[in-house]
């Protein structure tokens, strides 16, 4: 789950982080009213504008604008509000549709008081399965982006693994500061900055956070001015008010429906669409898709408690995809029970009544024999497996 960068700053700032002040909008009204109180708070006319989505390089595709005046301010939040903001990552990049642009932050010009005297940096930390450690990335490098820095010039980009029995200790703590090559009060601030973005990073059961760019300024303080925030999924039950941040209208529709019924569902390119229970056998599914000569359309997996209703809802949201050209469905029947997945699928067929595309069902386990019975007797334009080859076989038959 991913948070708005406003919504990351206040989580950063629950937690003593220091940060780019500012407020959200929503139209240019909230927007005129929200520079005000911003000049009024800093004592300037500047103010920067900031699109919200949940994407990065925003300020590539013109989502980031700095503002001089009221008039300014009107003019930009005008033109940004509303708009289908294009980045290097939204679905299809620069030259895809970009996300609709429905909030917008006016904040603080966070290079005052002399924007010469300011430096940027590179924060993040997650998870690094290779180590099964999570680690602090960062360079002096900040605000540009850090893949191409990483390419590059590999050298800028440093790296400290934390321990899991020991967590983060002091020494590690100064020597990001070090590397960084902060001395003083910047010195000490990095310090406590590294402390407490990791206690935010746990407290909030974190996948990753992103600060770019961290700065210090001209009096040596360390400010987050931008902040990209995902969290695990798996935690948010015991992170209620974080769960409570979503926002669904930046998620793709499809997935969150999928979600509301209980299916674990990602969209992807290819063509044949599968269902599956169980997320190793959805994977194992997509390799035999690749094998027989087809592209995976999605990963969908309906869980260990399928039914025939649950199995139309995996049907009708597979079919909206026009690239679909077949539906595999393997079933593994432990808990779930094959003959019940069966008869979900020819009660789906029958109540949809449109399905064009041919579809091929391998259900094993429990109740094997008897779902394999009821596929075949059921009169649909169904074709049944018992082996993973033959399942593959089929696909790449009625595709080619």
């Amino acid at each position: 789950m991913n948070l708005h960068e406003y919504q990351g700053k206040e989580l950063l700032k629950s937690y003593g982080i220091e940060i780019q002040e500012g407020i959200v909008a929503e139209s240019v009204d909230d927007a005129f009213i929200a520079y005000n109180k911003i000049v009024e708070q800093t004592g300037t006319d500047f103010a920067v504008i900031k699109a919200q989505i949940h994407a990065g390089g925003r300020g590539k595709g013109g989502g980031v604008k700095v503002v001089k005046n009221a008039d300014d301010a009107v003019e930009t939040a005008t033109s940004i509000l509303g708009m289908m903001l294009k980045t290097p990552q939204t679905p299809g990049g620069m030259d895809g549709e970009g996300k609709l642009v429905s909030k917008i932050l006016i904040a603080e010009d966070a290079y005052r008081p002399d924007f010469d005297a300011c430096k940027e940096y590179y924060v993040s930390i997650l998870m690094d399965r290779g180590s099964k450690r999570n680690v602090i990335i960062y360079s002096t490098e900040g605000g540009m982006d850090i893949e191409t820095v990483a390419e590059e010039t590999p050298h800028l980009v440093h790296k400290e693994f934390i321990d899991p029995t020991l967590g983060l200790q002091g020494y590690q703590m100064r020597k990001v500061a070090f590397n960084l090559g902060l001395s003083g009060a910047a010195f000490k601030g990095m310090t406590k900055f590294i402390s407490k973005l990791y206690k935010a990073f746990l407290g909030s059961d974190a996948a990753l956070f992103e600060i770019n760019p961290l700065i210090k300024t001209a009096d040596d303080r360390i400010v987050a001015v931008d902040c990209k925030v995902s969290l695990d999924d798996n935690a948010l039950y015991r992170q209620k008010d974080l769960a409570a941040l979503r926002d669904t209208s930046e998620e793709d529709p499809t997935e969150v429906e999928a979600k509301s019924h209980g299916l674990n569902y990602v969209n992807l390119d290819g063509n044949v669409g599968c269902m599956v229970n169980g997320a190793g056998l959805a994977m194992a599914t997509m390799d035999i898709i690749k094998l027989s000569g087809g592209e995976p359309a999605n990963f969908l997996d309906v869980g260990g408690t399928a039914d025939a209703d649950r199995v139309e809802k995996a049907f009708r949201i597979i079919l909206r995809d026009d690239k679909v050209k077949a539906i595999l469905i393997n079933i593994f029947g432990g808990i779930v029970r094959c003959d019940r997945v069966a008869q979900g699928v020819v009660d789906a067929y029958k109540n949809m009544g449109n399905i064009k595309v041919p579809i091929i069902v391998r259900l094993q386990g429990t109740n094997a024999d008897i779902a394999k019975t009821i596929i075949d007797e059921s009169g649909l334009e169904v074709h049944s497996a018992i082996l993973l080859q033959e399942a593959a076989d089929l696909v790449k038959k009625v595709i080619s």
